[in-house]
C-alpha cells in the first residue's frame, strides 16, 4: 500500500481548525488543516507541480470518451493518488472530449480557463466544504461550454444542476473520499447530463478501477468500480 505524504510517505492527518504551517518543499508559509503526521505540509501548488502539461496533452486528444482521457491524465508525473489536480482534470478532460464530439468550442481558451478556476478548488474541499473538487469541476465545465456568468439564467442554471447531480452520485456512494471514484463519477454524470442538455454525445464505456492498492482507504466492494471479489 502507498503512504499519502510526498515528502515522507507518512499518512495524512487532518485537523479540526486552521493552523499556520511551511510547505516543505518551497517553505511557503500559509493556514492549512492538513499535514502528515510526521509534521509536513505540502502546498497545492508545489503538490501540483507539473500540472500545466494538461493542456498540451489534451489538445493532442482525440477521443470522445473523457474517462480515457482522464485515465492518460492520471498517468502524468504530477498526479497523485489523492490531490486538488484532479479539480482540474475532471473538466480538462470532459472539455476535451465535448469539442471531440462535436462541442462548439474553442479549446486552447478554455482549457486554460478550467486550469484557473480548476487550481482555485483547495484539496481537502470534499470533508471542508461539502462538495468534491471533481464534482464541482464538472459543474465548471458547464459552465465554460454554457458561458455562465452570476447574472446568466439558463447556464447559471445549467451549472448548478451539474454540480448537484455529480455530487449526488459521490455522496450516495459515501466516503471516505477517493479522488479517482470521485472523478469518475463526475465524468459519468456530466456525459449523461450533457446528452440531455447539449444534444452532445460523448462517450463511455465499462469502468474497472486500477488503483485500489495505492489507495489506504479504499472502500472496496462498495465503490462502483470494484474489481470483482475485491
Amino acid at each position: 500500500m502507498k503512504e499519502e505524504c510526498v515528502v515522507c510517505n507518512a499518512p495524512l492527518e487532518y485537523l479540526e481548525k486552521d493552523e499556520f504551517m511551511e510547505c516543505a518543499v518551497c517553505h511557503k508559509k500559509e493556514n492549512s488543516k492538513t499535514r502528515c503526521v510526521k509534521g509536513h505540509y505540502v502546498c497545492n501548488e508545489c503538490h501540483t507541480k507539473g500540472m500545466d502539461s494538461i493542456i498540451r496533452l489534451c489538445l493532442e486528444e482525440t477521443s470522445k470518451n473523457p474517462v480515457d482521457i482522464i485515465d492518460k491524465l492520471m498517468l502524468l508525473p504530477f498526479c497523485h493518488m489523492h490531490g486538488p489536480e484532479h479539480h482540474v482534470m475532471v473538466g480538462a478532460a470532459l472539455l476535451t472530449a465535448y469539442k471531440n464530439a462535436g462541442g462548439d468550442i474553442g479549446l486552447p481558451d478554455a482549457l486554460v480557463e478550467m486550469m484557473n478556476r480548476g487550481k482555485s478548488v483547495p484539496g481537502g474541499a470534499c470533508g471542508f466544504w461539502g462538495a468534491c473538487g471533481a464534482g464541482i469541476s464538472s459543474g465548471m465545465f458547464i459552465s465554460i461550454i454554457s458561458k455562465s456568468t452570476p447574472l446568466a439564467d439558463e447556464p447559471f442554471a445549467l451549472s448548478h444542476r451539474m454540480i448537484s447531480a455529480a455530487l449526488g452520485r459521490i455522496g450516495e456512494v459515501g466516503g471516505p473520499r477517493c479522488c479517482k471514484r470521485d472523478s469518475f463519477l463526475s465524468i459519468l454524470a456530466a456525459v449523461d447530463f450533457v446528452d440531455e442538455h447539449f444534444g452532445v454525445k460523448m462517450e463511455k464505456a465499462e469502468i474497472i478501477c486500477s488503483y485500489s492498492q495505492k489507495n489506504n482507504q479504499c472502500i472496496g466492494k462498495r465503490c462502483p468500480f470494484s474489481k470483482t471479489g475485491i
